[in-house]
């Protein structure tokens, strides 16, 4: 697997970095972004108008199915590709990003 190389930014000075696994999916996750975004402003009149509780309810349980979707599709891009090369890079930096997506895992699950 190759990654692409992003141009060094000034403040890296000679040091390059690869792209976010997300990258090649980034439209996809920002138009589900827009759609959630919708979501919860639909939320918020359904309060406004004071429609029922329950109908509310079935909204924000889809809202959070909905981030729940893109969390999980970004940590799958994160593994596959930030933790992928850190790991076969290996050392410290490996180690790093493993216990940065275990730290990324706990926090998801709570």
């Amino acid at each position: 697997m190759t990654t692409k190389q992003l141009p060094p930014s000034p403040e890296a000075g000679a040091e390059s970095h690869t792209n976010h696994g997300y990258i090649t999916d980034k439209e996809r996750y920002l138009a589900r972004l827009k759609r959630i975004e919708g979501q919860a402003r639909g939320i918020a009149r359904m309060v406004d108008e004071e429609q029922y509780c329950i109908d509310i309810l079935t909204q924000v349980s889809a809202l959070t199915s909905a981030l729940r979707g893109v969390a999980l599709g970004l940590l799958d891009d994160h593994m596959k590709h930030c933790v992928l090369d850190a790991a076969q890079l290996g050392g410290d930096a490996a180690e790093a990003k493993l216990q940065e997506a275990s730290d990324a895992i706990a926090r998801f699950v709570r």
